[in-house]
């Protein structure tokens, strides 16, 4: 077993620099091109912003194959991938004991959650889609941490050498292949011919 060596708590910390969009430019851009929603207090549509994403995100967690987000803008969905090459390090228990120890995911058979952002729309694609990036917060991250040991075998499978967009595809034409039969079933009548 390889010794443990302790982390310095009280040592320099590089933190990169807070950024929000949620500004009083924004908010002041907003009320400017939406004029009926200038009696709405800052808080208030914060507030509002904070429930969507809430819902949003919860609904994510729920469904197996996520989420597409408002205008197009992209697919958000969580995925189940292998473990990583490199050691996933228990630092608790790591510091507890002297040791390294490391995390296996005995619950999930070594499988771990990741969360996909992807902006390959099945439509069409979106100019500059490469800029666009999806970073989670705090309380997403958690609840999926939460939920997934729990039912990790619901969530889409994904392998490293695969690309996304094929997958995305593949879930988008079944589901419009399973409205298109809901359609025919409505509207199928046996004693017609």
């Amino acid at each position: 077993m390889k010794e443990f060596k302790k982390p310095n708590v009280k040592g320099p910390r590089y933190r990169p620099e807070a950024q929000s969009i949620l500004t009083k430019k924004f908010f002041e851009d907003f009320k400017n091109k939406y004029p009926k929603y200038k009696h709405l207090d800052n808080v208030d549509l914060r507030r509002i912003i904070k429930s969507f994403n809430e819902a949003f995100f919860q609904n994510v967690v729920d469904t197996r194959d996520g989420m597409q987000l408002p205008e197009s803008i992209g697919w958000l969905f969580i995925g189940t991938c292998q473990t990583s090459k490199k050691k996933n390090i228990d630092f608790a228990k790591s510091n507890k004991y002297g040791v390294t120890v490391t995390n296996k995911n005995w619950e999930t058979d070594g499988k771990l959650a990741k969360i996909f952002f992807t902006n390959y729309a099945p439509k069409h694609k979106m100019k500059n889609r490469e800029f666009w990036s999806f970073v989670a917060c705090r309380k997403f991250k958690r609840t999926v941490a939460k939920v997934y040991p729990e039912n990790w075998t619901m969530y889409l499978v994904v392998e490293p050498n695969r690309k996304l967009k094929l997958a995305q595809q593949k879930i988008f034409l079944k589901d419009r292949a399973i409205a298109n039969e809901k359609k025919k079933l409505e509207s199928y009548n046996e004693f017609d011919l």
